[in-house]
């Protein structure tokens, strides 16, 4: 499932983790360093000035973002010359675009965080105190949101056409992988199934869950400092008084305990969907039959295989049912944690509107990182199911097979004289 698009993907994730990890301890012990000898930031930043006293491209941060690409791409350099695959560009340099991405976003949802509290500090001016606001002041900031999201949007357009042809490559090189051994997968129940639907489905999942897991890390590195400063602002817990960070401790609890209820309630529907693939399986291959031979697919055939297709959904229905009441009771009640956390603050008028904005963004940042297991439990269900499924699949091929990595390498072009 990997090791058809990545290169030794036990080496290849092991050193991503420990290259994050040597960048992140460099920046913190010597980026100031680097940034008096290489930052490109006295030559391209916005200087600060009491209108914009935090541009998005200060000095500062153009140094975050030049070491951030410069971390990125240099992780690829070894790559290029250890295990070169014909998918390097696309599983390597690829899959390091795609989090630089991610990244940039977060940041740019960092700068509206810092945005949103003067903004709305001026709406509160404007409502509380009529014809105090000039609308330069109303109407600058919003341009200025413009000029950031706007390049933003595009990129994020791109990403997202970038990132499908990044998943059919991924489901290319593993259909060649498969297919390569097609003379022995092919006796594995629902085979066709697993080549046609399975593997898009994996990556598709994969590429899915593993964005959102690495986005939510990267927003929790940027916003739970942010959430723990403006957490000071917030006077005292209802129930348990004044607590240093609080709202970072409300945050964790809360996503704590729904990822724990979602986990314990939705603990069968891994094992329910695996086996109705394997029923849908049955039910597609007698109809595929029936297409060239009459005597195959007869109606108490078909009767008694649709009825174990029945017999399946029901069941999943039925568990679907206390798993969602679970599910949407957490995440509607989950809404007002915050309010409520923030209601002594609120009632006494320590906080204006604007910081409100600000602590309230935050939190929702941070809660759901936290909690991002239980808001991807329906998809990582489907992934487990899926994953069981290719496993079983991969069993059947050779330990020591060759390995094709596309429909036009060798290894697959011979495959039917092996």
């Amino acid at each position: 499932m990997f090791k058809s698009f990545f290169p030794d993907p036990k080496i290849f994730f092991s050193s991503a983790i420990l290259w994050a990890i040597i960048a992140f301890l460099i920046w913190n012990y010597f980026g100031s360093n680097l940034s008096a000898l290489i930052s490109l930031g006295p030559l391209i930043a916005i200087a600060p000035t009491e209108a914009k006293p935090n541009p998005f491209f200060s000095a500062e941060k153009v140094f975050l973002y030049q070491y951030i690409i410069l971390a990125g791409y240099l992780f690829c350099i070894p790559w290029y010359f250890y295990k070169r695959t014909k998918w390097f560009w696309w599983s390597v340099v690829g899959s390091v675009t795609i989090l630089e991405i991610i990244y940039f976003n977060v940041q740019i949802g960092a700068w509206l965080n810092n945005w949103y509290g003067g903004f709305y500090n001026t709406i509160q001016q404007a409502l509380t105190e009529p014809n105090s606001v000039d609308s330069k002041d109303f109407y600058g900031p919003i341009w200025t949101v413009a000029y950031v999201l706007i390049p933003n949007i595009t990129v994020l357009v791109l990403n997202a056409f970038f990132t499908s042809h990044y998943l059919f490559r991924w489901r290319r090189a593993m259909s060649g992988y498969y297919l390569a051994h097609w003379p022995v997968m092919r006796k594995v129940e629902g085979s066709s199934q697993r080549i046609q639907e399975d593997i898009q489905r994996f990556v598709r999942i994969v590429e899915g869950l593993a964005t959102a897991f690495i986005g939510s890390l990267m927003t929790l590195i940027v916003f739970l400092p942010l959430l723990f400063a403006l957490s000071q602002n917030i006077t005292e817990l209802p129930f348990f008084g004044a607590v240093n960070g609080s709202l970072v401790w409300v945050a964790l609890v809360s996503a704590a305990f729904g990822t724990v209820l979602l986990a314990l309630v939705g603990i069968k529907l891994p094992g329910l969907e695996f086996e109705n693939q394997k029923v849908e399986a049955a039910f597609r291959k007698e109809l595929v039959y029936g297409e060239d031979k009459e005597e195959r697919a007869q109606p108490l055939t078909l009767q008694e295989l649709f009825g174990g297709v029945q017999v399946n959904y029901y069941r999943i229905y039925l568990h679907y049912l206390y798993f969602n009441i679970a599910r949407y009771s957490y995440l509607q009640v989950a809404n007002f944690v915050p309010l409520i956390a923030m209601g002594p603050s609120i009632l006494t008028g320590a906080l204006t509107l604007g910081l409100f904005q600000q602590i309230n963004n935050a939190f929702s940042q941070v809660e759901d990182s936290f909690k991002f297991l239980a808001s991807s439990w329906t998809l990582i269900i489907d992934l487990i199911s899926v994953y069981k499924r290719l496993r079983l699949f991969e069993k059947s091929v050779p330990r020591n097979a060759q390995m094709a990595y596309d429909m036009d390498d060798p290894v697959f072009l011979n495959s039917d004289k092996s």
